[in-house]
């Protein structure tokens, strides 16, 4: 008499707007790649997000997940979830949605865990209180603080052309002159740009520029300059060997005095110049010059 085989493992993947691509499609791949050379289901792959349907990675990639917390808790408890990471994980710290819904799950859940940048979801929900916990670069500090840190977030055009991909999907949308302008700024963010010369670069006036970019970008010229900006200085921050003074470093990308950039800085990533350093820099051993205790 031959015996049933086993029941499939549930595992579940959580996602959200602006994670990391390669962290729901990697560890999907492998438990997909397992069902198929073992010729039956292993486990039985699922996508959960806050609402079923589609979100979009911070790589522009378009995800569609399957169930929210209310459709996997009818389906019953899964035997794994993971969290994915990404740079969208700052702001579900923020929420609730998310942070409850690990809460309960937890305590009947067999394994929980994270790839990357998720920990600190898991960590804002207390899961990893009194825990060891890291993210994957801190194994491999060298070549994760040059390439896995978040694939690395800074692209590279033909011809040496620095792109960064939080904004790659909006530098997508925009064509013709519009594009080229946007090529411009994605060149050089930290050059003497302002609304006068943009529009001049079209042939346009100020008011027509920001009509275009409202249109195409739902943003302002100096809102979408200010992104880009603020984003040389984030990998600056990551990259430089020497702690950089915070001053000089708003100064570089036109960003105002330090003061400025801690406010833009928090507002976009959710933390602070130096303790966003000191979580994702490759040389983290210090604060930041000039940078307050945060609370």
């Amino acid at each position: 008499m031959t015996s049933s085989p086993p029941h499939a493992r549930r595992v579940v993947l959580l996602a959200y707007p602006d994670c990391q691509v390669l962290d729901v499609a990697g560890p999907w791949q492998v438990f997909a790649s397992a069902n198929t050379l073992a010729g039956r289901s292993l486990y039985e792959l699922n996508l959960v997000a806050r609402s079923p349907g589609t979100l979009v990675t911070n790589g522009g990639l378009t995800m569609m997940a399957g169930l929210d917390w209310q459709g996997l808790e009818a389906l019953g408890t899964p035997d794994t979830l993971l969290v994915a990471g990404g740079s969208g994980v700052f702001h579900q710290c923020r929420q609730r949605y998310h942070i409850d819904g690990l809460r309960e799950l937890a305590p009947d859940i067999r394994r929980l865990g994270a790839i990357c940048t998720g920990a600190f979801l898991l960590a804002e929900a207390g899961l990893l209180d009194d825990r060891q916990a890291t993210t994957h670069w801190r194994h491999c500090a060298a070549l994760a603080g040059q390439v896995a840190r978040e694939l690395v977030m800074f692209l590279h055009r033909p011809g040496g052309q620095a792109q960064f991909s939080e904004a790659l999907l909006n530098q997508q949308r925009a064509t013709g002159r519009l594009r080229e302008l946007l090529d411009r700024l994605h060149a050089d963010p930290a050059a003497d740009h302002d609304l006068e010369s943009m529009a001049a670069y079209l042939s346009v006036t100020p008011r027509h520029l920001s009509r275009l970019f409202r249109r195409h970008l739902d943003t302002t010229p100096g809102a979408y300059l200010t992104r880009l900006r603020l984003e040389g200085a984030r990998m600056h921050l990551l990259d430089a060997r020497a702690t950089p003074s915070l001053d000089r470093l708003a100064t570089q990308w036109r960003l105002g005095r330090a003061e400025q950039l801690r406010r833009l800085f928090h507002r976009q990533y959710g933390v602070s110049p130096s303790v966003y350093r000191q979580r994702f820099g490759t040389h983290s051993d210090t604060t930041l010059a000039e940078e307050a205790p945060c609370p």
